[in-house]
Parts: structure tokens; sequence; C-alpha cells
């Protein structure tokens, strides 16, 4: 493998970084990350390395970052997001990829099966379908009128959270209106078609666009006045009435233990893709009042965080 080559050489070990933000927007995953490594010892400078590649929300750039790393012969890449992980995998069939965050590694072709990756792929997947049913569900005891809720997904990643959400519905007696978004572009027409539906509350679906594009997307549901709830912490930061989900950046520094694994030695075909493990339910009480909604008590106690 490749760090017994660096062994050999005294060379200190390289971890190529990919991804499909900037810099600053990835700081909090990118942090957590190296949190993992320096809690195992590495200390960078000293005996580990980082060579960062930065796609800037320019997906179409992803496919030359990754080669560029591939060409550096780092010895483990950590990346994540769906097209990411896809164009280092496309890029390398033998530097060992560690995936901190993607939605079902085994859909989307990255490994073989969560238990049994294969190849030199593995890492951590952020998939919990049965997550969109609780959501759901608290959407429902803040707004017990809930009765006709948008959901916001893009159709070719999101097929198993949806039947999740199709599973839950009926016993909360709720209908629900999927608005596509596959793009930037899609997002105020798939507002538009919620108030079209009269919907009375909002659902989003994991996607790193969605998290990206937050602003709009919250800015927008509390212009409708839309009870919401989110998967991502990040989105509740940013004025989003609600989120529950893993704890993303949980995963981030638990992508350092398989790096670390590796480094090691271990392949990444015998290292299992783990589940999260971990989940925040955070509310935030400043766009409660803008919409005019009061959250529950019994609701107020279970967050794991308030945002006042």
């Amino acid at each position: 493998m490749p760090l017994n080559k660096a062994h050999s050489a005294n060379r200190i070990p390289r971890i190529g970084i990919l991804g499909a933000r900037s810099a600053a927007q990835s700081a909090d995953r990118i942090s957590a990350i190296r949190q993992g490594l320096s809690e195992l010892g590495y200390i960078e400078g000293k005996n580990i390395t980082f060579e960062y590649k930065w796609a800037e929300g320019k997906v179409e750039r992803l496919p030359d970052l990754a080669a560029e790393l591939v060409n550096l012969n780092v010895d483990v890449i950590v990346t994540y997001t769906t097209p990411a992980i896809k164009a280092v995998t496309q890029a390398t069939k033998t530097i060992p990829i560690v995936m901190a965050a993607v939605g079902d590694p085994v859909a989307a072709g990255f490994v073989a099966s969560l238990a049994r990756p294969g190849g030199n792929v593995t890492g951590l997947s952020n998939r919990s379908p049965e997550l969109g049913g609780k959501r759901l569900e608290i959407l429902k005891e803040v707004f017990p009128k809930l009765s006709r809720v948008a959901v916001i997904w893009n159709p070719d990643a999101h097929t198993f959270a949806l039947k999740e959400l199709e599973r839950v519905a009926p016993s909360l007696r709720v209908e629900l209106r999927p608005a596509d978004v596959r793009a930037i572009k899609d997002i105020a027409s798939a507002f538009e078609t919620a108030s079209k539906v009269r919907a009375n509350g909002l659902i989003t679906l994991p996607n790193s666009l969605l998290v990206d594009q937050r602003a709009e997307i919250v800015s927008l549901a509390l212009k409708k006045h839309l009870p919401a709830i989110y998967p991502s912490r990040e989105i509740a930061d940013a004025a989003g009435l609600m989120a529950y989900g893993p704890d993303i950046n949980a995963n981030y520094r638990r992508a350092a233990v398989y790096v670390d694994k590796i480094l090691k030695g271990t392949k990444p075909a015998d290292l299992p893709v783990e589940q999260p493990m971990k989940f925040e339910f955070i509310v935030n009480l400043k766009a409660a009042k803008q919409i005019g909604l009061t959250i529950p008590p019994n609701v107020l106690v279970r967050a794991d965080r308030v945002i006042r």
C-alpha cells in the first residue's frame, strides 16, 4: 500500500482532501477531521501533511481536481458528497478513499456492500432514511394543523428517503407534495409549487446542494410562513426552524479513524462502512417567532440545542 512505500522512504504520509465546496464553507468539517487525527497522535508537518483541492461549488471541476490528487500520489484521499466521491473513484482504483459523508454508497456504486466494501473505498454513510419519518412526526407535533407537506427533494438521489416519508405520512394524516430540485434554478419553482398545492409545512431531504443554498431556502420558507424541519444543523444555524439528523461533524471526526487504520496497513476493503450513530435535534426560536409559531415545551426539552 502507499503508506508502506512512504515508511520505507521515511516520508511523511500525505492526506488528500477533495471538497465540492470552498475551504471557508467546509471549515467546520475539515476542522473535525483534523481534530480526529490530532486525537490519534497526528501532528501536521511532523507525521502527517495535507493536500487540499476545492471545487468552489463548481461540480464540473471535480474530475480534474481528483486527478491532481492522484498525480500527487497522496497516501489516502478523504472526500464527501456524491459528486466528489464519484470523481475520486473514477480517478483511482488503487489509492485508498475515505468517504466522510455520503447518502447511499451502495446504490451509488462506490462499495459492494456496507459490511464488505471491496475495492479501495470505505468510510461513513449518513444514510438514515428512518429519520424522515421522525422529522415528519416532530413537525406534526409542533404544528398539529399540519395537513399538506411540501417535500423538497432530488429525484436522482432521494428515492429511499421519500419512501420512508410515504410510509409514515398516512398515520399522521398528512399528504406529501414532492417538489423536485436538481439544480439551484429549481429552488424558487419548488416553493411556487408548494404555494400552488397549499402546503402548510415543509421538509427538505438530505442533499449537499440544499445545504449550500440554505440561505435562499430558509428565506423562502420564512417568507411563506411555512413550519419546516431540515436534515442539517447548518440550516438551523441559518435561521431554519428545526433540524434533526446525524451529527455530521461526528462523522468527519470518525473519518480520521479510518485514515489512521489505513495508514497503519488495513485495506479499505476490510473496513465496513459505518452508518450514523449520533444524532442531534436543534430548534431555532428566532425563526419560530418570525412565523408566529410557538414550540411546545415538551419538544423544546428534547432539543440538543435551542437557538434563542
